[in-house]
């Protein structure tokens, strides 16, 4: 007997247009309950429009959905209670502090201000409970908007974009906040154009291009399936360009900082490297999962 998960989301041949123009284009897909899961696209994929779908917040022209048991569109008050939603750009009530925010978008919800409050306090906002919304940093109001989304504690969580404009240091602040989410027992639904947050927060990830889905599985399992060369880099200046054409050995670049060395045999090349003593500034790196995106979705610039 097979034993089958069950689903948060069940998608099926999805459709969405705008005149001339397919947005999403016959999307399928399960999500599961308890999962981390991604959704991947260059600008204009229809990974957003797919997202709005799944929440009710557009009609589909066509397919089959369903979210946590119940049809998202028309809009679903047994469903809104257990969703929450972080959308692409933060928007909060004027003139309100971070606490006042909060405890408005609580009492949407009839939850307790004492809930409201902690949840201030879980994603680290405590402090500036005060500041009024407009005075946050990105990396603040980027908190407070996911404390909206959390404070009614839904069961199943949309982030669409969450960490974009961040810095380094906000957005792995983010990813802690994020992966507690998770932890948590939420399952949690993500877009992001940053490879490295998917391939770390999602269990599995879907690559969106031109309204379609082209790979689907866990970040591990799509790298693995790519044919990419391990590219091995070592301080400029150890070897010449021409003295790194060991056996094996396809593109060599020398930037006068790095000598880089792509070669789908690594074993020869670190060998012969040991054997010159050029090992300074040693780094292996293997295909990740921005080399899929751009295997699949190409290298073109979108604006």
């Amino acid at each position: 007997m097979v034993t089958t998960m069950p689903t948060a989301i069940s998608v099926r041949g999805l459709r969405k247009s705008y005149g001339p123009v397919v947005a999403v284009g016959g999307v399928s897909f399960d999500v599961e309950l308890g999962e981390f899961f991604g959704i991947l696209g260059p600008n204009g994929a229809g990974k957003t429009t797919t997202l709005e779908i799944v929440e009710g917040l557009r009609a589909a022209d066509d397919g089959e959905l369903s979210v946590l048991g119940l049809a998202p569109w028309p809009r679903n008050p047994e469903l809104l209670p257990r969703i929450g939603v972080q959308l692409q750009a933060s928007s909060f009530f004027e003139r309100l502090t971070a606490r006042e925010q909060i405890r408005t978008f609580a009492s949407l919800y009839g939850v307790p201000a004492r809930r409201a409050d902690q949840m201030l306090e879980t994603v680290g906002l405590t402090d500036s409970g005060a500041v009024r919304a407009e005075k946050l940093s990105g990396g603040q109001a980027q908190r407070l908007s996911i404390a909206c989304a959390l404070v009614h504690d839904p069961e199943l969580v949309f982030m669409d974009e969450p960490t974009g404009a961040l810095d380094p240091q906000a957005r792995r602040n983010l990813w802690d906040l994020l992966r507690q989410i998770n932890a948590d027992g939420r399952t949690v639904v993500l877009t992001t154009h940053h490879m490295d947050e998917a391939e770390t927060l999602c269990d599995r990830v879907a690559i969106m291009d031109h309204g379609e889905i082209l790979k689907l599985g866990a970040p591990a399992a799509l790298v693995r399936d790519i044919d990419s060369p391990v590219r091995i880099s070592i301080e400029s200046g150890q070897l010449t360009a021409a003295d790194a054409r060991f056996p094996g050995v396809g593109d060599v670049a020398d930037d006068g900082v790095s000598l880089t060395i792509a070669t789908r045999e690594p074993a020869p090349v670190l060998a012969g490297l040991a054997g010159r003593r050029a090992l300074a500034g040693l780094r292996v790196q293997g295909a990740t999962l921005e080399d899929v995106f751009l295997d699949l979705t190409g290298r073109e610039y979108r604006a």
